[in-house]
């Protein structure tokens, strides 16, 4: 999945100067990895996960137009921003089994979540255990990843034609095969068949891509009882709106709300839109 990121206006970029005099960095270590975090507002707690190829930057905005109901814990996920990159390959599990322990760290009180996109596929893993069951409440998920996508022929295309030009070298042996194959990452004609996310990853993080996009989270969605609001933007290239409608009928107590001229960052798009529909959510309980 191809995130692009986008850059603040000018206003945007006063808004968050005015939020980084507010909130330092700290810091959560789960099983030796760090994890970097800010905390804006007062009230119930919210824990804020940001997407693939993002951070906590990017998010800060949307803690801030709710710091007057919600005590925000905005993350930066490990590989990314301010984290440093775990030294293994992490999947979704990985994820939510840090999320989850940050949660636990808060106290007992139940959070409330809001997630864009990668940190969709993280809250939907982790709201299908006991653990979030019993103590996550409210739940909004914007631009959330996890469904399976629909496939073009130029996606197969790609993917097969990736799969021919390697069968040769996987015909070498070991060391051998791991460096030539490491010289066809670098070709152009390589890259042209693979997403920008991915061409631009590190080893570990380049593994922890592909475990990620490659599972698909339809059967967590019964087992969700949490009241969920998504919103979407109608333009979502990324995750387009078809997901969102996929995660509403999947889950029993969602709903979906479709921000118009919006795209996959829609909070960013139409701030004051996506603000209000948030604080009317968070609001009701």
């Amino acid at each position: 999945m191809t995130q692009k990121i986008r850059l603040f206006s000018k206003a945007g970029c006063e808004i968050f100067g005015k939020i980084q005099t507010m909130a330092d960095n700290q810091t959560f270590t789960y099983q030796n990895q760090d994890i970097i975090y800010q905390k804006v507002g007062e009230g119930k707690p919210l824990v804020i996960l940001h997407g693939w190829g993002s951070s906590k930057r990017v998010m800060m905005p949307v803690a801030q137009n709710l710091s007057n109901l919600r005590t925000s814990y905005v993350l930066d996920l490990p590989g990314f921003g301010d984290s440093p990159e775990p030294s293994r390959a992490w999947n979704i599990d990985d994820y939510a089994d840090v999320v989850q322990a940050f949660i636990e760290s808060l106290g007992k009180e139940k959070v409330d979540v809001l997630v864009h996109s990668f940190g969709g596929r993280i809250i939907l893993k982790l709201c299908a255990r006991d653990f979030g069951k019993n103590r996550i409440a409210k739940v909004l998920i914007t631009g959330g990843a996890g469904m399976k996508p629909r496939r073009s022929m130029k996606y197969y295309i790609r993917k097969y034609t990736a799969k021919i030009l390697k069968a040769p070298f996987m015909l070498l042996p070991g060391s051998l095969r791991e460096k030539a194959l490491g010289w066809l990452r670098t070709t152009s004609l390589w890259k042209s068949l693979g997403s920008s996310d991915y061409s631009k990853l590190s080893g570990v993080m380049r593994e922890t891509f592909v475990k990620s996009v490659t599972e698909y989270l339809e059967s967590c969605l019964p087992k969700i009882p949490h009241e969920t609001l998504l919103i979407w933007g109608r333009n979502d290239d990324s995750t387009p709106v078809y997901q969102g409608q996929r995660i509403e009928k999947g889950i029993k107590n969602a709903a979906l709300v479709i921000i118009e001229d919006a795209g996959h960052y829609a909070f960013l798009d139409k701030p004051k839109q996506f603000a209000r529909i948030a604080e009317a959510f968070f609001k009701a309980g």
